[in-house]
C-alpha cells in the first residue's frame, strides 16, 4: 500500500512538472483567438516595407499585407474580429522574438534561407530582390568585385553581412544593429558603401535628406526572396497566413497593395516584371 501511494505521488510529481510544458505547446491560433490579438514583428527603419512616416504612424508594404490579407484570413478561420499589435523587430532580435512568443509573425525584409529554416518556418514569398551597395555619387566602388580594402557597413544577423564575408573576405566589414545606423556611418564618411538588398537601399536613398548624393550600384551579387516567419511546426497558423496571402494574389488585391508602394505613383517606384508576377501566380495552390 505505501509503495502504491509513493508511485502515485511520483505520478502527480511529474504532472505538475510537465504542466508549463503542455502549456507552452498551445497553438498560435489558439493564443490569438483567447487575447483577440495577432503581435506582429515589423521594422521601423525599413521603407516601404514597415517604417515611421512624418506622421509618426507606423506604415509598409509588409503592414499592409498583413492589415489587408491576413488579418482577413483568421478573422474567417476564428469567427471573431482580430487587431494587429506590432514591436519593433531587427534581424538580430526577430529569431528570438518568435521563439520566445514575443511575436506571432514576422512580417518584415527577412529573407527565406535553407539556414533560417532550421529555426523557423517561412510563409510563400512575397518579394524578390537583391544585394547590391549604396555609395556615395562618383565613389569608385561599382560592385562586389572592387570592395577588398574597402570598409563595407551591413546590418547585425543580415544574409548581406554573411555572402560578404564569403564572397569578399578582403573588405573590411563593419554589421550595424540597424539601416539607419549603417546610413549614418556612410553619410559620416566611417565606411566607403553600405550592403543591403536592392530595394531597401532605393527607399533609403528616397528617405535621405538629399537622395542626389547617393546611388545604388553593382549587379545583384545575390537573390533575396522574402517571406513571412512564424514559428517552427506551426502548420494550422501557417496555413491561414498563406491562405490570406493566396487569396490576396488571386483576387489582385495583392497587386494593389503592391502599386500603392512600388507603383507609379508611390514614392518608391518598383515596377514588378512580368517575370516576378508569373512567380508569385505560380505559387498559389489551385483550388
Amino acid at each position: 500500500m505505501r509503495r502504491s501511494i509513493g508511485f502515485v505521488m511520483v505520478l502527480a510529481l511529474l504532472a505538475v512538472g510537465f504542466a508549463p510544458a503542455l502549456a507552452q505547446q498551445k497553438s498560435t491560433l489558439d493564443k490569438i483567438n483567447e487575447t483577440g490579438t495577432l503581435t506582429i514583428g515589423t521594422r521601423t527603419g525599413s521603407p516601404p516595407f514597415g517604417y515611421v512616416n512624418a506622421k509618426n504612424e507606423w506604415v509598409g508594404f509588409s503592414i499592409d499585407l498583413v492589415d489587408e490579407l491576413i488579418r482577413p484570413a483568421l478573422e474567417k478561420k476564428l469567427g471573431k474580429p482580430i487587431k494587429v499589435e506590432k514591436k519593433e523587430s531587427t534581424p538580430p532580435t526577430r529569431i528570438p522574438l518568435l521563439s520566445s512568443g514575443a511575436v506571432d509573425l514576422v512580417a518584415e525584409t527577412m529573407t527565406d534561407t535553407r539556414t533560417r529554416r532550421d529555426s523557423v518556418d517561412f510563409t510563400l514569398t512575397y518579394f524578390v530582390t537583391g544585394a547590391q551597395f549604396l555609395v556615395k555619387k562618383g565613389s569608385p566602388i561599382k560592385g562586389i568585385k572592387n570592395i577588398d580594402g574597402k570598409r563595407v557597413a551591413a546590418q547585425q544577423g543580415s544574409t548581406n553581412a554573411r555572402i560578404i564575408r564569403e564572397k569578399a573576405p578582403k573588405a573590411i566589414l563593419r554589421e550595424f544593429p540597424d539601416q539607419p545606423a549603417a546610413f549614418q556611418a556612410l553619410a559620416q564618411g566611417q565606411v566607403d558603401a553600405y550592403t543591403n538588398d536592392g530595394i531597401q537601399l532605393a527607399g533609403l536613398k528616397a528617405k535621405s535628406p538629399n537622395p542626389a548624393l547617393w546611388e545604388i550600384v553593382g549587379d545583384f551579387y545575390s537573390y533575396e526572396p522574402y517571406g513571412m516567419a512564424l514559428r517552427k511546426g506551426d502548420t494550422d497558423f501557417r496555413n491561414v497566413v498563406n491562405a490570406g496571402l493566396m487569396d490576396g494574389i488571386e483576387s489582385g488585391k495583392f497587386f494593389e497593395i503592391y502599386e500603392k508602394w512600388f507603383g507609379p505613383k508611390s514614392e518608391l517606384p518598383y515596377p514588378m516584371t512580368p517575370q516576378a508576377r508569373s512567380f508569385m501566380l505560380l505559387q498559389v495552390v489551385p483550388k
